[in-house]
This record gives structure tokens, C-alpha cells and sequence, in this order.
């Protein structure tokens, strides 16, 4: 792996084929044995290059607007799942061509778009996402059932009159989190929603389903799955983004220089906050490779990105060596919810992108640079 880092631009997010691939091998066993189909999220993960390796494990991909819908379309090319909190009527055209599913976020998208988009697409099947008003989220940012949330109609918001047209539906309430919490959430989606199940072709169960993390029920999930199939007659979907890249490589970085103020800096050549944003806005605390907690080894360092903002800390890490300038610092796993969510912020360059293949090889298949940025803005 040294070999491979030395010939890598900095930073880079390395993709690992063969860690891909066991994920989608454990996925590909949970369909088999389940009896579901799996979509990938596309907010989790969108590295399409990517995808040649994906496509044959999972059935399409589900979208978040219009912009998601077309990458699925193009370079997924199985069926696609398109859900908005509210879509726009200059876009429901488009999206209407190009997905299978399309699901909205309440009865009165559902009647503002529904015969509009069957006209379009009449082999289109209709969906209203429903909030099941329980979730176990660890964090009530990421928690989709919460008080006061947008996402989903709540039973006592249901307007029946829709379910003329409704072919499915969809819930999303988990977070990163095992089969326990989804047998939780699924009690409370059939206790409120229950009696209108019968009537769906299909039922979308929604992503967070940490699948291929250590320690995962799998075994559980399947069992969930096919009692609920065999219960209601239905289809089953699942929609994991975190699952399909988890722990799939890392986010190198490369130290630009030491500063002393109280405690050792190394400013590194990436950004917690235009990279890895979920490090502050969740917060959690990216493992970093050879590195332990706080007084765990040697050498203390606080790691902090090249921007000009005050908080671009990925915080404190401690080493057996000092760094030095142009030590390499490699955060793992940070395939998904990264670089979808990565900014041009304060003019730092975007990480390249590359592929460590299955048989060894490494393909740099994207580099950024300034055009990227100029053109964002203007």
C-alpha cells in the first residue's frame, strides 16, 4: 500500500474493488435468501466509475431529485426510484421519463403530479412516502420521524383519496443502525399504516440499514423480510447507501505543516470541513490509520484542514512517531457521505479519485483542479 500512496495525487479518496465487493456479496446474499430488492442510494454513494462492479448485485438506484434520477439513468441503467421532500413542476416531466417508481413526500404533491406524471410515463408506479413516527436515530439531525419533520405523511395528515392511484409505500427511519431498530420501526409502521398494506403492489422499507457493518443481524433482516412478504403479499425494497461503501477506503491527506500553539497542528492538505463535513456537522471522529486516541501514544497532534476556517479540525489524534512534513495522513472509510457531500469551500481543490482494482492495478479516474471550482460560482 505504501507503493500505491507514493504514486497518488494528494489528497485522493481510494476506492478498494475487492472491499466493494465483499459488501455487495453480503447484499447480494440477503436478496437471495430474502427475497428483496436493493437499490443504492445515491446520496450515500454516487462514485459512478464505480458502478460497472455494482450493477450486477443490485436491482437500480434510488434518487433524490432530478439530478440523481438522470445519473442512475445514465450510468445505472436498471430501474429507478426518485423521491423529493417536493418536486418542482419545470422538472416532474423529466423525471417522470426516466424513473420506475416515483414517490412523493405527501398527499398534495400526490394530487398536484399523479395524473401528470402517469400521462407521461403510464408504466410508472406511484408511491407516498409515510412517516411511521418512531425511529432510533442516534442523532436528531439525522432523524427522519422526529418532531416537527417534513419527511413523510403522518397517519393523521393521510388522505385517502390518493390510494386510488398509489401503488406503494415507502418509510425511512434508520441511521446507521442493525436489524433490532428496523423490527421496532416496522411495528410501528404496520400499527399505524397497516390497514392500507393490502392494497400496495410494493413496500419500500428506506436505507440506514448498516448491513455489512460487524455484528450486523443479517440473519434477522432476511427473517424480517420474508415474514413481511409472506404477511402482505408485497414487494419489498431496501435502500442502503452507507452499507453498499462502507469501509470501502480511505481519504489520503498529506501534511503541509506543523504549527505550535498549546498543542501540535498538522495542517494537512485536505479540509474536515469542504471534505469530510460530516465530521462537524454529525460530529463523529474519523479513524485515522496507525493513529489512537488522546494520550494513547506518543506524539499528540490536533489534524486541521488548509482553510481559513476557525473549525476545520478533524480533531486530536496521538501517533508512535512524530509527523513530519509530507507524512501521509489517511482517514478511513470515507467512501460514502463524503464525497457526495464535498464543497470547493474557501477555494480548496476537491480530492482526486482513485481505484485500487481487484487485480492490483490503480486508476486515477478523476482530478480537480481550478476550472471546477470557477465555474461553480459562475
Amino acid at each position: 500500500m505504501k507503493n500505491i500512496l507514493s504514486t497518488l495525487p494528494s489528497p485522493c479518496w481510494l476506492l478498494e474493488e475487492e472491499k466493494l465487493q465483499k459488501n455487495l456479496e453480503i447484499i447480494s446474499n440477503i436478496k437471495k435468501q430474502s427475497g428483496a430488492k436493493v437499490l443504492l442510494a445515491l446520496k450515500g454513494y454516487a462514485l459512478w466509475k464505480s458502478f460497472p462492479l455494482i450493477k450486477p448485485y443490485l436491482d437500480g438506484c434510488c434518487a433524490s431529485g432530478l439530478h440523481e434520477a438522470k445519473l442512475a439513468d445514465e450510468t445505472f441503467s436498471k430501474e429507478v426510484h426518485t423521491y423529493s421532500p417536493a418536486f418542482k413542476e419545470e422538472e416532474i416531466e423529466e423525471i417522470a421519463t426516466i424513473s420506475h417508481h416515483l414517490v412523493f413526500n405527501s398527499p398534495a404533491q400526490f394530487n398536484q403530479f399523479s395524473t401528470q406524471a402517469k400521462q407521461i410515463n403510464p408504466n410508472l408506479s406511484l408511491g407516498l412516502r409515510v412517516n411511521p413516527e418512531y425511529s432510533e436515530s442516534p442523532k436528531e439531525i439525522y432523524n427522519p420521524c422526529g418532531l416537527y419533520s417534513r419527511l413523510g405523511t403522518t397517519l393523521e395528515n393521510m388522505d385517502e383519496s390518493v390510494l386510488e392511484l398509489c401503488d406503494g409505500l415507502h418509510f425511512h427511519a434508520l441511521c446507521e443502525q442493525g436489524s433490532d431498530a428496523l423490527e421496532n420501526v416496522l411495528k410501528n409502521f404496520e400499527e399505524k399504516f397497516g390497514s392500507y398494506i393490502p392494497k400496495m403492489k410494493w413496500i419500500n422499507f428506506g436505507g440506514g440499514h448498516h448491513i455489512t457493518r460487524k455484528g450486523y443481524d443479517t440473519q434477522k433482516l432476511i427473517q424480517l423480510i420474508k415474514d413481511f412478504k409472506k404477511k402482505y403479499e408485497v414487494e419489498v425494497y431496501l435502500e442502503p447507501g452507507e452499507a453498499i461503501g462502507w469501509e470501502t477506503g480511505p481519504l489520503i491527506t498529506t501534511v503541509l505543516d506543523i504549527v505550535h500553539n498549546g498543542i501540535d497542528i498538522a495542517i494537512l492538505d485536505s479540509s474536515a470541513e469542504a471534505h469530510m463535513p460530516d465530521t462537524i456537522i454529525m460530529p463523529y471522529r474519523a479513524e485515522v490509520r496507525d493513529a489512537g486516541k488522546v494520550r494513547e501514544k506518543a506524539h499528540m497532534y490536533r489534524l486541521a484542514g488548509n482553510t481559513c476556517l476557525a473549525g476545520d479540525i478533524m480533531g486530536d489524534y496521538s501517533f508512535d512517531a512524530p509527523l513530519n512534513i509530507g507524512d501521509k495522513v489517511i482517514f478511513e472509510d470515507q467512501m460514502h457521505y463524503t464525497m457526495v457531500k464535498a464543497t470547493t469551500f474557501n477555494g480548496v481543490k476537491l480530492p482526486s479519485i482513485a481505484i485500487l482494482r481487484k487485480d492490483g492495478t490503480v486508476e486515477v479516474v478523476r482530478e480537480f483542479g481550478y476550472e471546477d471550482f470557477k465555474h461553480r460560482l459562475s
